[in-house]
């Protein structure tokens, strides 16, 4: 058994380019150019060459993608507007910083390459309070795991700082700054047990429940209300600077042409100088050892580039095949698509597909949309069917946006209207959902216009 683990080790073990590759896949195009600026500097092999002059400057890619003439049948309801592609949720704005920030804090959890990418796929699933914005399941779905296994990860993610990154709601989030924070246990209990009353300012219950004297459930109040109920608030901002697309989709008639967008970055080669040096004989042995280490990270750095180019090629040329209702009808209707569907289409690992679409933008006629904005998880019918949750979710947006403003719908009543249009969706289903789309309770909702 011992021999068994060691050899799995050793096949998990990734080489020096095979990490760096890696690395350099998962950065945006903002932190990519920083990356190359950094590398120029620090290594003295790598050479900056003098940009050409071009007709058409980007990177293209060798193949344009042409549509099958008899598409996968798949005809939901159309979900998104197709003016400019605005309504659909793919065009996220810049909030990079903040979550890189807690992507390298991810190296001191010990995570294995696939548990990293679970906790990198949570980080980017966050919403603007800083709450995980998807049911762990989901997550799960994606990576073919069980719940439970993205839990134990998540809860490691939660520890991060800020403390409460990542919660499920409110109550999680506090609780989890509380513990951290070695809070005292009726602080805990209160958050705990007794959650209800405190949010309701039930205060007269919690001192007979508690046995308090009103001083002393103050002074606990206190402590519970310097905790931050919103981790992420003002660092994940939706309405920041839209990023930088990595590849932009040209339509030619009945195929698309998939350009890079890297031409204006600095293009690398290699010092004939200090390469030439190798090869002399009055250079001390020591010069050359540092040369050659510098030569192999020089090439290692310039392959990965080429690949990052490659594989996001091949990613967005996966996507346009499977998606194509979505590029034929312009920001049409999204298929159930994992990320497991791609992998297996382009013969790539899975954390290979997870790098290549978070962050990462690209720049359509109907919009500028991030790559992993176009899976979606599939919600299966009464009939066999699956349709993607993100139909489900913009026909509850359209209730609640059509109700009626003094008799808001609750959640049963929304449930009951989704299952007589032909979506047999779960009340809590619904409750997570209009959660998701920051829709607060009917009473709130109702509470809001008076």
């Amino acid at each position: 058994m011992a021999k068994l683990k060691q050899s799995q080790s050793q096949k998990q073990a990734l080489s020096p380019s095979q990490v760096l590759s890696a690395s350099i896949l998962q950065l945006n195009m903002t932190s990519l150019e920083q990356k190359i600026l950094d590398e120029l500097e620090k290594n003295p092999i790598l050479d900056q060459n003098e940009p050409e002059v071009e007709n058409d400057s980007q990177t293209e890619a060798d193949e344009s993608v042409d549509f099958d003439e008899d598409p996968n049948e798949y005809e939901p309801a159309n979900i998104y507007e197709k003016s400019e592609g605005k309504d659909f949720d793919g065009a996220i704005p810049q909030r990079l910083d903040f979550i890189d920030g807690l992507i390298v804090q991810l190296d001191e959890q010990g995570f294995t390459d696939w548990e990293r990418s679970i906790a990198e796929e949570i980080l980017w699933n966050l919403d603007d309070r800083g709450y995980l914005a998807i049911e762990p399941v989901l997550i799960g779905d994606r990576y073919d795991c069980d719940e439970e296994k993205v839990l134990r990860i998540l809860k490691k993610v939660q520890k991060l700082d800020p403390l409460g990154i990542a919660a499920l709601d409110l109550q999680n989030c506090l609780l989890i700054q509380a513990k951290g924070a070695d809070k005292n246990e009726l602080i805990l209990k209160i958050l705990s047990d007794h959650f209800q009353d405190f949010v309701n300012n039930r205060y007269e219950q919690l001192q007979k429940k508690l046995s308090l004297s009103k001083q002393d459930l103050s002074i606990i109040l206190e402590q519970i209300k310097k905790l931050n109920p919103r981790p992420g608030e003002g660092k994940l901002d939706a309405n920041a600077e839209v990023l930088i697309p990595d590849l932009i989709l040209i339509q030619t008639n009945e195929s698309w042409k998939i350009v890079v967008n890297d031409s204006w970055m600095p293009e690398l080669s290699l010092n004939e100088n200090y390469s030439n040096m190798l090869d002399q004989t009055d250079v001390s042995t020591d010069t050359k050892k540092y040369l050659k280490e510098k030569f192999n990270s020089a090439n290692w750095f310039i392959e990965a580039i080429q690949q990052r180019r490659k594989t996001l090629v091949s990613v967005m040329s996966a996507i346009i095949n499977r998606q194509y209702l979505f590029f034929k009808d312009g920001a049409g209707e999204l298929q159930p698509m994992k990320l497991q569907d791609i992998a297996n289409d382009i013969k790539m690992d899975i954390s290979t597909i997870s790098r290549s679409t978070r962050g990462k933008y690209v720049e359509t006629p109907y919009g500028t949309f991030e790559l992993k904005s176009f899976f979606s998880e599939g919600y299966r019918l009464d009939s066999g069917d699956t349709i993607s949750t993100k139909t489900i979710k913009q026909l509850l947006k359209s209730l609640i946006d059509n109700e009626d403003k003094n008799s808001p719908l609750t959640d049963t009543e929304i449930a009951k209207k989704l299952k007589n249009e032909g979506y047999p969706v779960a009340r809590r289903t619904v409750a997570k959902y209009r959660e998701n789309l920051q829709f607060p309770i009917a009473k709130l909702r109702r509470e809001l216009i008076h």
